[in-house]
């Protein structure tokens, strides 16, 4: 096992892979840019170097600085967290040459799986099912509309090497496509520096449901169930839960199943996460994610399974150890995505954090870096906590997320704590009966 390692990330990340670190016995190095000088994951950490101003671009995503902090501290291994460098293979590549464990897959999986139109044609290989369209990229405006005629319309245009939501354009006919080729390819060209586009059909009000899977890159591989992610706000995250209301045990045995049997297939080493669009009778994959997930503790809240400490297990080299007879899901759990941002228009809330009071008791867990007075700073993500709740089935978990977040007191800054206490009274979103459009239809009012 690792002695000590470097962990290439902040916020309530950073502090989780901290935890889970010091409960194995491993040493700590936080990295840090000027403006998390304060941060928690920095006070805790046995060592702390400082890798430059508050750009990410000079300190979190700065491949030399942080290379450097990991030698000049003696670090067996470097944790990239989630964002950041954690899916950026050339990072992997470098941190390997210099004799350094990268704690993720290999810089070959990350690579293939992080190109879109490589990942689908994977993912058909491996027998992982696919929304039909475009087998790699389009040429040109006549290719998409040949391929969008004969999948059927409405179709989405994607960027090739697009994330997060972005470098995505929804078609419903012929004009409209040749309309929105040209803007896409060039919005894709400026976010990604790669304009290459790729066809698929739009699903009529599908779920987003997402498969957990560890392996070991030695023939051993689980999958941990499912999460449904349908609750979005424009292609981003809002809430999680597991297990999803619209599967049952047959339907998540199947898919992970499939899942498992492809990341065996693959040779892949470490944690991921593979993507779905679910229409209800049908599972069509989206994209593999090829690290931690944010949305990772209500796994572990209805596994009992430390998804880190797995992930540090097997970066080690040590086998896996568990089998899928070993994996027991037990309850329902929830996590709301707490940032700092008006709850109601979305705009940043950075700040100083005044009175500060999380939610606890039985089936509450609260993953954050705040602390009275701590300054959230305004150069990265909103994403300020993480409040996970677990009962034994789904109407105990949301009575007592409804209670947990009434308890919740975040001062000084504004937060999205009133959208989710909204939420969670909406009676669709209680009977389980939403999809990835729901939260949109429900901001835009009667009219959406």
């Amino acid at each position: 096992m690792f002695d000590k390692v470097l962990i290439a990330n902040r916020g309530e990340i950073a502090l989780r892979i901290h935890r889970a670190c010091r409960e194995m016995g491993i040493r700590t190095v936080a990295v840090h840019s000027t403006a998390d000088a304060d941060a928690m994951h920095v006070r805790l950490a046995d060592e702390s170097v400082c890798i430059g101003p508050p750009a990410a671009a000079e300190s979190y995503l700065n491949i030399p600085a942080i290379v450097s902090a990991a030698e000049i501290t003696n670090a067996d291994a470097i944790h990239p967290g989630y964002g950041f460098l954690s899916e950026n293979a050339r990072f992997a590549e470098i941190v390997e040459e210099h004799g350094i464990v990268f704690i993720g897959p290999t810089p070959e999986h990350i690579r293939l799986m992080g190109d879109k139109v490589a990942a689908k044609a994977t993912a058909r290989r491996l027998n992982i099912p696919v929304v039909p369209g475009s087998e790699g990229t389009v040429a040109d405006v006549a290719s998409a509309q040949e391929i969008a005629r004969a999948i059927g319309y409405p179709v989405v245009l994607k960027a090739t090497a697009g994330g997060g939501g972005r470098g995505i354009k929804l078609v419903v006919d012929d004009a409209e496509l040749d309309r929105a080729f040209p803007i896409a390819g060039a919005e894709a060209l400026s976010a990604f520096g790669d304009g290459s586009l790729y066809v698929e059909r739009f699903l009529v009000r599908p779920r987003h449901i997402e498969i957990q899977v560890l392996a070991d890159g030695q023939g051993a591989a689980v999958h941990l169930g499912e999460r449904d992610c349908s609750l979005q706000r424009r292609h981003q995250k809002v809430l999680e839960e597991t297990p999803s209301p619209a599967l049952n045990g047959a339907e998540r045995d199947r898919i992970g199943q499939v899942v498992v049997e492809a990341m065996r297939a693959l040779g892949y080493r470490g944690v991921g996460t593979v993507e779905f669009l679910y229409d209800g009778s049908g599972f069509y994959f989206i994209e593999m994610n090829t690290r931690l997930q944010v949305e990772h503790p209500i796994t572990e809240m209805v596994t009992g399974f430390d998804i880190v400490r797995e992930q540090l297990k097997v970066a080690a080299g040590i086998p896996l150890g568990i089998t899928q007879a070993d994996v027991r899901f037990q309850g329902h759990a929830i996590e709301c995505r707490i940032t700092a941002e008006d709850p109601v228009t979305f705009a940043p809330s950075p700040g100083r954090i005044g009175s500060y009071h999380a939610p606890g008791g039985l089936g509450v867990r609260v993953d954050s870096a705040l602390y009275g007075g701590y300054l959230v700073p305004p150069f990265y993500d909103s994403l300020i906590a993480k409040l996970i709740v677990h009962g034994r089935n789904r109407n105990e978990c949301l009575m007592r997320l409804r209670r947990a977040l009434e308890e919740y007191v975040i001062d000084g800054v504004s937060t999205t704590i009133p959208l989710h206490q909204r939420l969670i009274g909406e009676a669709e979103f209680a009977n389980g009966a939403y999809d990835v459009g729901w939260l949109e239809r429900l901001m835009a009012g009667p009219s959406g």
